[in-house]
């Protein structure tokens, strides 16, 4: 595999000209991160100049299905959750998203309301682009719209592998997939920080608190993990890997006419 590398002369002058746009805004890698490597300096001064960034604390919401959709919104920093939120104000989580991250990339296009609620799920920084803004630069800068697509794309390919798994995978493979796109190297050792409730990461994986504590229970017995607070340790890594690489299971077969 081909990898580019940057200059660090030009790395330098990329930052300089984001911080000459927004002093206060996101970094060129936050900007990166959403809409790739390839901005032009035309496209981030459009951007920067439409941005609207806020601070949520934990449970206070990002938007909610009554809104009418106008924005394009994503996690900065921090995690936000998808969901329901019930009448009772519980709310009823069906996946997260950690920052940098897309949140809803799709609603304000089609011009109704949006397709979940969202809240913070601890401190979270969430960036607003107002659609009506980005539709008017997408009119100069059109190469931005190949980028936004390909932010689509991603969620799409996102949301049908969580679909595959749900159908195909059972809580041990569902769980060692999640541990594993979650390690973090920490020196010598590989960490799971635990930034949601036990009970939200259940939700994620379709399955009850009680399940996913005797799942993990069970790959402690194995030695696969440590678990210290909310912090879990990856203490044999072929291990969860072979946890996370499992035989689908046959589709079942549809009754004779």
């Amino acid at each position: 595999m081909l990898i580019q590398r940057r200059e660090p002369l030009a790395e330098a002058a990329a930052e300089a000209q984001v911080a000459r746009f927004s002093p206060h805004g996101l970094s060129l890698s936050e900007w990166r991160a959403l809409l790739g490597n390839s901005l032009s300096s035309n496209e981030l001064r459009g951007l920067e100049s439409m941005q609207q960034l806020r601070w949520l604390n934990s449970g206070e919401p990002a938007f909610s299905r009554a809104q009418r959709a106008g924005d394009l919104v994503a996690v900065i920093s921090g995690t936000v959750g998808l969901g329901q939120r019930r009448e009772d104000g519980s709310f009823d989580l069906q996946r997260n998203v950690q920052g940098p991250q897309w949140l809803d990339l799709s609603s304000a296009w089609l011009g109704g309301g949006y397709g979940q609620d969202a809240q913070a799920l601890g401190r979270a920084r969430v960036l607003v682009l107002p659609v009506a803004a980005v539709r008017d630069l997408l009119l100069r800068e059109t190469a931005l719209g190949e980028r936004l697509l390909a932010g689509l794309a991603q969620t799409v390919r996102h949301l049908a592998r969580m679909s595959y798994d749900l159908v195909y995978k059972d809580a041990e493979h569902r769980l060692a997939d999640w541990l594993l796109r979650r390690c973090v190297a920490d020196g010598d050792e590989l960490l799971v920080p635990m930034s949601e409730r036990k009970a939200d990461v259940a939700a994620q994986l379709g399955i009850t608190p009680e399940t996913f504590s005797r799942t993990l229970k069970a790959l402690r017995v194995k030695g696969v993990i440590e678990v210290s607070g909310y912090t879990i340790k990856v203490l044999n890594l072929p291990a969860l890997q072979g946890q996370q690489q499992q035989e689908p299971r046959p589709e079942p077969a549809m009754p004779a006419h």
